[in-house]
């Protein structure tokens, strides 16, 4: 009787085995196509994501049939469009109305940014809405004079710096910069070109700080679009993941994370000091106040020297335009008054609009956003006094009374703190 049972309870382990094995098969089947299904939708939607950012030929169409048609002349136009020594290279977009790309100019390594005027966009002028471009490259319109032109850059500019700025000087700048071929005069076409350029923030801020070292050089332009100096290391600290990771990775571990990517601690104090005198730069200069309303390290970049440069100004607004669009904004809770990342003010809600004073000056978001960078890796003797200095500072609030000496002090205190801990090293 047990050799009879033998055989059946071999048979019945077999069959056990064998279906064992099957759902083995179908859960290895079912994992396989679960990874060639998310794979695939991951590839669709990042090509997708490209081909929407990433536009830089019809850019390039628009702007070189422009210039054909002697709508639109500038110091790249011909480069661009006729002798084919500036090309785009690298896509860096991440809008689509703001293409991004790295160049090539001869032999100079660039930065193009060129506008697409199809989408809306959020330029801060007399509203903080999205809106559309009228049709671009209409002004100046054909028999307007120099002085003319003069006369509406001039307007343009006190709307957007204020009354006290140097505004005579900043006209001249405009001016030179807008003659593309070097001839000693500004034709129509270079004329709209510059008009339309003047629209946008990062190319004021870049005339009006062209003889400072911390933004990159405006090299050349054509219409609205424009090249500038490449800075050779960006973010200023971090890892720049695939958005599927960065989906995944906690906010908390993912600052730490970013900590562990900086150079050497003497390294980061010149970088820091470079902030800090940007800071200073754009704090009631000869040319008005600007607010840097984007502090957040894939705004800035530093060059092989440990040189601080600002890479992406677009958020780097004129205070007395941010002031004058602010007051125009309605607003239910103080949450509603934000422009850019980090330029904040308050609700009156009485009026039911915001009021026009930032919150924090720019100093004191540069502490904010320096913090963990200059804190950690800091020698131990300097830990507490650095930590100390960088909390004052956070604490600097836009409205409180004599402000500007006490941010005078601070940032003096800081630089000096700094600079005595790395101007003995090479890295000074």
């Amino acid at each position: 009787m047990a050799r009879g049972l033998f055989p059946r309870a071999w048979m019945t382990k077999s069959y056990h085995f064998q279906v064992r094995l099957s759902h083995v098969r179908v859960k290895y089947l079912f994992l396989t196509w679960l990874t060639v299904f998310v794979g695939s939708w991951v590839i669709y939607v990042q090509y997708s994501s490209y081909t929407e950012l990433c536009r830089g030929r019809e850019c390039q169409n628009n702007i070189c049939d422009k210039y054909r048609k002697g709508v639109i002349d500038g110091s790249a136009c011909s480069s661009l469009c006729e002798k084919g020594s500036l090309y785009f290279g690298r896509c860096l977009s991440s809008k689509p109305n703001n293409q991004v790309y790295t160049g090539s100019w001869g032999d100079v390594d660039g930065v193009i940014k060129c506008q697409l005027d199809d989408v809306l966009h959020y330029e801060l002028g007399e509203e903080l809405e999205p809106r559309k471009e009228a049709a671009l490259f209409e002004k100046p319109t054909r028999g307007t004079s120099v002085e003319k032109f003069k006369e509406m850059v001039s307007s343009h500019l006190k709307a957007k710096v204020g009354e006290q700025a140097n505004l005579a000087g900043l006209v001249s700048l405009i001016l030179t910069v807008a003659d593309g071929n070097k001839d000693g005069r500004v034709s129509l076409p270079e004329a709209k070109s510059a008009w339309a350029l003047l629209q946008l923030n990062e190319v004021l801020l870049a005339v009006v700080l062209q003889d400072r070292e911390h933004t990159p050089k405006l090299l050349g332009f054509c219409g609205d679009l424009y090249v500038v100096e490449r800075v050779p290391y960006t973010p200023l600290y971090g890892l720049s993941l695939p958005w599927p990771l960065e989906l995944w990775v906690p906010a908390g571990f993912r600052r730490s994370l970013d900590q562990w990517f900086t150079p050497s601690w003497p390294r980061k104090a010149k970088i820091s000091i470079g902030l800090l005198e940007l800071v200073e730069d754009v704090f009631h200069g000869p040319f008005g106040s600007f607010l840097m309303c984007d502090m957040r390290p894939g705004s800035f970049g530093y060059t092989e020297r440990h040189d601080l440069r600002l890479v992406d100004g677009r958020l780097v607004v004129p205070e007395e335009a941010f002031r004058r669009a602010m007051r125009l904004q309605r607003c239910q809770e103080d949450h509603d008054c934000v422009y850019g990342v980090d330029c904040r003010t308050t609700c009156d809600h009485t009026e039911g609009r915001c009021t026009a004073q930032v919150s924090q000056p720019n100093l004191a978001r540069a502490c904010g956003a320096l913090k963990d960078y200059l804190l950690r890796g800091a020698p131990a003797h300097l830990r507490d006094e650095l930590e100390k200095q960088l909390y004052a500072c956070m604490a600097l609030r836009g409205s409180a009374e004599h402000m500007e000496m006490e941010h005078s002090l601070i940032l003096n205190n800081l630089k000096t703190l700094l600079w005595k801990q790395i101007s003995h090293t090479k890295d000074s």
